[in-house]
């Protein structure tokens, strides 16, 4: 089992996020803060877990917490709720934009009508805030898993199922989507310069459709049919190919990872359709979402860039205490 956890470069670990709790407390006497929270969507297990991590925070905090969002992933659903939310005028507005450009523009709206923007999971622009450049550095911070790591992690886990050679590749969402671009990105990156032996194949871009992703692993299989494995950048993308593979009669054959680890992939993962789910930590995400709202609102400085961690699950760890509580749950 790979675990890691990074904050790179932000030099805030527990004792650094109590410190500044602390200092935002000594100057919140009195004070009530709303902060909302629109996740990229509202049905999907990830988000439901951010939305319990932010509430923790925000139960600790005295911090009354908003939760809204559209029921897709997608930004024209999302900039109307995020409109509305906007005009509730939160104290602090916490958000998984569903496009990094798209979401540029309502963004910018909270941001010019005075309301601290914080990214969550996604990001908007290059992720780079506070830089004094660009159209899209407004936001306070982006606090989310290091998903070019992710990506990483993954690769290296498949290239261990498969024995460290043969055909693989990635089945992901659609281009624009700032966390599955980088798991993508990593993912090939870390099989380029560590594992020679691997071939990646075109990347396959599904639209977020389990049908389709199965379609799509079938078409590849028929073409490449000593296909080894396979890297689901979502959990949609790894659901659809591993029933793909399934439908092929390559079940055992062909491994495949998923990236995000709901309480529905456990099955999956003990019945050997899924061989290796890389967990995000979203309640974490949620939790240091709020709290570093609170501290800004209290006048404490925040780091631009907040990253949490991964924990790998497989067959031989999934039932064991302390891998469960990264599975998330709905």
């Amino acid at each position: 089992m790979e675990r890691r956890s990074v904050l790179g470069g932000v030099g805030l670990g527990v004792v650094g996020a109590a410190s500044l709790l602390a200092a935002g407390k000594a100057r919140a006497a009195g004070q009530s803060f709303t902060v909302a929270l629109v996740p990229g969507l509202t049905t999907d297990a990830f988000y439901i877990t951010m939305h319990r991590g932010a509430q923790a925070a925000a139960k600790a905090l005295g911090v009354n917490l908003v939760f809204q969002g559209a029921p897709a992933f997608n930004p024209v659903q999302q900039v109307p709720v995020l409109d509305a939310v906007i005009a509730r005028k939160p104290d602090a507005l916490l958000i998984a934009p569903t496009d990094k450009v798209q979401l540029i523009a309502p963004l910018r709206s909270a941001f010019n009508a005075g309301i601290p923007v914080i990214t969550v999971d996604t990001y908007i622009g290059n992720g780079e805030y506070q830089t004094g450049s660009g159209n899209a550095d407004f936001p306070l911070s982006y606090i989310a898993s290091n998903n070019t790591l992710g990506g990483q992690m993954a690769a290296r886990a498949l290239a261990k199922a498969i024995g460290g050679k043969g055909k693989v590749y990635v089945a992901n969402v659609t281009p624009g989507v700032s966390t599955t671009d980088e798991r993508e990105q990593g993912f090939i990156a870390e099989m380029k310069k560590d594992y020679p032996n691997v071939t990646v194949l075109n990347t396959q871009f599904n639209d977020d459709d389990a049908n389709k992703a199965a379609s799509q692993a079938q078409s590849v299989l028929a073409r490449n049919r000593d296909l080894a494995g396979i890297f689901g950048a979502n959990l949609f993308s790894a659901l659809g190919a591993a029933n793909g593979v399934q439908q092929s009669g390559d079940a055992g054959k062909v491994k495949v990872v998923a990236f995000d680890a709901p309480q529905s992939i456990v099955g999956n993962i003990k019945s050997g359709l899924i061989d290796i789910a890389i967990a995000q930590h979203p309640a974490t995400i949620g939790w240091y979402g709020v709290a570093s709202a609170y501290a800004h609102l209290t006048g404490v400085a925040i780091p631009p860039k907040i990253a949490t961690g991964f924990t790998v699950i497989d067959k031989a760890n999934v039932d064991e205490p302390g891998i469960q509580k990264f599975i998330y749950s709905s």
